[in-house]
């Protein structure tokens, strides 16, 4: 059983950045490909990026490439989402998730956070 924890939601401004991170349990934090995904209200959850459990391999949402970045820290369990040049779009709950496999983790996960709200104001 893995135990996600997402943290670093807010307020923040249209332009301005703002790091996501999640925080994991157990000691196979390496094994698992991570993900994130976001919800905004009204609309299905959708895949934001995904990293591999080596940190090799990324992927993104058209929408956030160059914009935002996936990165993990083995060593402390901890995924991170480095968000830039936020847009009133990028408004949403945002989801830490975690799969066995990188490759279906765009459209499945076998572990979920609870969600952090990111609030982008024009």
């Amino acid at each position: 059983q893995v135990q996600l924890v997402e943290s670093g939601g807010g307020l923040v401004q249209a332009g301005g950045s703002l790091r996501l991170s999640c925080a994991t349990s157990g000691r196979t934090f390496g094994t698992y490909s991570m993900g994130w995904f976001r919800q905004a209200p009204g609309k299905e959850r959708e895949f934001v990026a995904a990293i591999s459990g080596s940190g090799r391999r990324t992927s993104y949402q058209d929408s956030v490439k160059g914009r935002f970045t996936i990165s993990r820290d083995n060593a402390k369990n901890t995924v991170y989402l480095q968000m830039n040049s936020l847009k009133p779009e990028d408004t949403a709950v945002y989801y830490c998730a975690a799969d066995s496999s990188f490759t279906t983790l765009s459209t499945r996960a076998d572990y979920w956070g609870q969600g952090t709200q990111l609030t982008v104001s024009s």
